[in-house]
């Protein structure tokens, strides 16, 4: 599909031949985009530019996980000036998005300080565009790196581990972190669904894709074999993460979050992992501070826009 507004072509690239066109502006993710077309997560279909005459103004890209029919999320967007931003979304959108559905979340990463960075009126630009055809932004995420030389706290000794015995302990645990939560997207989804749902819905969606072993899944459990908590650490295709992590209600107050967060770090870092990388909204204060006390730095933050 090409379409042409006065001085703009709006198409998306024709395949890979064309990686390069896309890529000719910086952007931290241009370095996955051809392993991710490879790979199934991202389609030549789902890669659009806006072109005047031969030069790249504006571009957009989606992403999935291999095997999805549709789009998940939208994480590249860049554009010189926000009508032409706008124009190519509102030419993109229709044809990547199916008819009557909600567009998928914008994720733009941006400099930890990006409110006193060169880069903010940019940033603030995407925003604008993104705006002007219906999104809003929704969270602000610290995204966390821990770097391979960095001390692993040692454990307190106040806990065991073990590992996950089946799906079902795990869900019911998630489902019990639910309460109280600080984290905006499972605010979001308690809106909608029963705790019980959401944690279904995650435990499908994210958790039983991971390819990585599930054998580093942890429980944390007081001496006496009640849980308190549990951690996933995990390969995202990219980067080994802790995808998630969670003290249940009844102990939480007590510090254990820093037990927890140090068993799943230890149990990849032994792996002998470049970095370990992780996320927590700006929001969520607690988690922050443990992140910060385990070693983890914020290299980025992430920017959530959404048409919900």
């Amino acid at each position: 599909m090409t379409l042409h507004q006065h001085d703009l072509t709006l198409r998306p690239i024709t395949g890979p031949d064309e990686l390069d066109l896309f890529n000719n502006r910086p952007n931290v993710l241009n370095d996955e985009v051809g392993a991710d077309l490879a790979a199934g997560r991202r389609r030549p279909e789902w890669l659009w530019l806006a072109l005047r005459g031969d030069r790249v103004v504006a571009r957009a890209g989606w992403w999935s996980r291999p095997g999805d029919a549709h789009p998940l999320i939208m994480d590249i967007f860049d554009t010189d000036g926000v009508d032409d931003g706008v124009r190519l979304l509102k030419a993109a959108l229709p044809a990547v998005v199916p008819a009557g559905a909600t567009p998928p979340e914008y994720l733009q990463f941006v400099a930890p300080d990006w409110r006193d960075h060169p880069t903010r009126q940019a940033v603030e630009g995407r925003m604008d565009a993104l705006e002007r055809v219906g999104a809003r932004l929704f969270v602000e995420r610290l995204r966390l790196e821990w770097r391979a030389g960095t001390p692993v706290p040692e454990p307190s000794g106040r806990l065991n581990f073990r590992p996950v015995r089946d799906p079902e302990e795990l869900i019911a645990l998630m489902t019990l972190v639910l309460d109280g939560t600080l984290d905006a997207h499972s605010r979001a989804d308690l809106t909608r669904l029963t705790p019980d749902q959401a944690a279904r819905e995650q435990y499908r969606d994210e958790f039983e894709r991971y390819t990585s072993p599930r054998d580093w899944w942890r429980i944390a459990t007081l001496p006496d074999g009640e849980p308190v908590g549990f951690v996933i650490p995990a390969h995202n295709g990219y980067n080994p993460v802790i995808a998630y992590i969670g003290v249940v209600p009844a102990h939480r107050g007590r510090g254990y979050i820093h037990d927890v967060l140090a068993a799943g770090t230890g149990l990849l870092a032994a792996q002998d992992v470049p970095r370990i990388r992780a996320a927590t909204d700006v929001g969520n204060q607690p988690m922050a501070a443990a992140f910060a006390a385990a070693g983890y730095v914020t290299f980025e933050r992430q920017l959530d826009m959404t048409w919900k």
